[in-house]
């Protein structure tokens, strides 16, 4: 069955296939078919389109971090397809999104916050921590030198609390906070760190992250009764989705798997049996929710399995039955 799903997989849109032969299957960025997957996602016309999307990035006002058309998730979705910098189009995105830092090295970008809010009604380069992780997220992605970012990454660190990271935003945003209790971490902005040091060798295994995990953790095991800034774990987190951009089941599983020493985790395994439950005879994935601005996209409908959903799911499959890093 798992050969069959396989070859379903292969014979679908070029970055399932590209991300299917690389991280399922383990073949090499040099194996010809690789190359030919990789040479049809530059040229989809989808591809294409997130892609003029970015070269706006500047024009981008984030007022809804949940918006999945901003051009700061796909960005990261670009990233998590594969593409780097070794893409032409890539170098010019990555120039632009590094334009404007703060004077931590932060990347920033455009947001407006009401002044009933705290903030200024007016448009301003700013930060919060559900934004700027996923910047950094994926520029290490693409191939930016982890040294090249090193001063604002560790600035967004040292944030941390004993509980998670909480809810922060820079100097320009006023006196913005989310809606919950200022001790209280943000378990959104704990994923996004947590999604961030996860790709970066020298801090993977730190004490911050263990940190972070273990808020997360302890929320699952809490769903019912704790929701920090109306993060619920609740019937709408437990749903698959895709892409992981938000706070979800998939996401956030995604996440915590990619740390080798979490994969025991009796509370990990609990999510992750969840999610297997949902599998289908052939053992895939279907939607059972999705972002309206995803329609066109395989993970946008909730009729039918969607490869990617199912390829996201499967690679955190391996990654839990794996014993390396």
């Amino acid at each position: 069955m798992m050969n069959n799903t396989i070859n379903w997989l292969l014979s679908t849109d070029p970055w399932v296939e590209y991300r299917v032969r690389l991280d399922l299957l383990g073949q090499s960025e040099s194996d010809q078919n690789v190359v030919e997957a990789k040479s049809r996602i530059i040229a989809n016309t989808q591809i294409q389109q997130l892609l003029n999307n970015l070269s706006r990035w500047q024009e981008q006002i984030v007022n809804n971090h949940k918006n999945a058309e901003l051009p700061l998730h796909n960005l990261s979705f670009i990233a998590d397809v594969g593409l780097s910098l070794k893409d032409p189009e890539i170098s010019k995105i990555v120039s632009l999104t590094m334009e404007h830092q703060d004077a931590s090295n932060i990347l920033q970008v455009t947001m407006n916050i009401p002044k009933h809010f705290g903030g200024t009604g007016e448009n301003e380069w700013g930060w919060m921590l559900c934004d700027a992780p996923i910047i950094f997220y994926s520029l290490i992605k693409f191939g930016v030198p982890y040294t090249s970012l090193a001063n604002g990454i560790e600035h967004l660190v040292s944030f941390i609390k004993p509980n998670g990271w909480p809810c922060i935003v820079s100097p320009e945003m006023g006196k913005f906070r989310g809606p919950g209790r200022k001790d209280d971490p943000c378990p959104y902005a704990t994923l996004l760190m947590l999604k961030l040091l996860s790709q970066i060798e020298e801090l993977k295994n730190s004490e911050e992250c263990r940190i972070g995990a273990e808020n997360l953790l302890k929320l699952w095991e809490n769903s019912m009764a704790v929701h920090p800034y109306m993060f619920y774990m609740g019937t709408d987190f437990r749903k698959l989705k895709a892409p992981t951009m938000w706070y979800d089941i998939v996401s956030v599983t995604d996440v915590l798997s990619q740390f080798q020493w979490l994969r025991s985790d009796h509370r990990l395994i609990e999510m992750i049996e969840s999610i297997k439950s949902k599998a289908d005879e052939q053992g895939c994935f279907t939607p059972e929710s999705q972002y309206k601005a995803c329609k066109d996209w395989d993970f946008g409908q909730k009729k039918s399995p969607s490869q990617w959903l199912t390829f996201t799911i499967l690679r955190i499959l391996k990654r839990m039955d794996s014993q390396s890093q």
